[in-house]
């Protein structure tokens, strides 16, 4: 963590702290997943001055929740978009497309201005902000980022809360 001189003083751990949440809470990194929240301090290591520019750096040990879905995972998720190929969901920081071969075999898109996926006897509607619960089939995961395949062909998922009929 880098700290500049004008935060050196009788706060300086509270300073450390308070950088060190604005820089690491709400960031993903492939290895551990997304920082949901910093829970503890264990260590801050001596500073170390670099040369030209009179910043600090101080190496700490911390603890944080983490949020990293793995393959096999139920989710609740917030439909964001339907398409035709299928819809996106999110799931907190993760956003998940689960694809129409992956949606039940009766369930079929309709277009319009408010696109959605309805059984035939339009008692289920898959649409934007519908909460569903899906589980997770892959995962893809880039340097600050993760990327979730699911489906909703599966007993027990599928639409929990519908806003049409709130």
């Amino acid at each position: 963590m880098q700290l500049h001189p004008l935060h050196f003083g009788r706060n300086l751990r509270e300073n450390l702290v308070a950088k060190l949440m604005k820089d690491v809470e709400g960031t993903c990194s492939g290895q551990h997943g997304f920082v949901v929240a910093i829970t503890g301090i264990e260590n801050i290591g001596k500073g170390l001055i670099c040369d030209g520019t009179g910043f600090v750096t101080f190496a700490m040990k911390y603890q944080c929740v983490v949020f990293r879905p793995f393959k096999g995972e139920i989710l609740e998720a917030v439909v964001t978009m339907v398409n035709k190929m299928g819809f996106f969901a999110e799931a907190g920081p993760v956003q998940i497309f689960v694809s129409n071969h992956l949606i039940p075999d009766d369930m079929e898109f309709q277009s319009g201005d408010m696109p959605n996926y309805t059984t035939s006897d339009g008692s289920v509607k898959i649409q934007k902000d519908s909460e569903v619960r899906l589980k997770i089939i892959g995962t893809r995961v880039d340097a600050t980022e993760i990327f979730c395949i699911g489906t909703i062909k599966d007993d027990f998922l599928g639409v929990i809360n519908d806003p049409a009929t709130a």
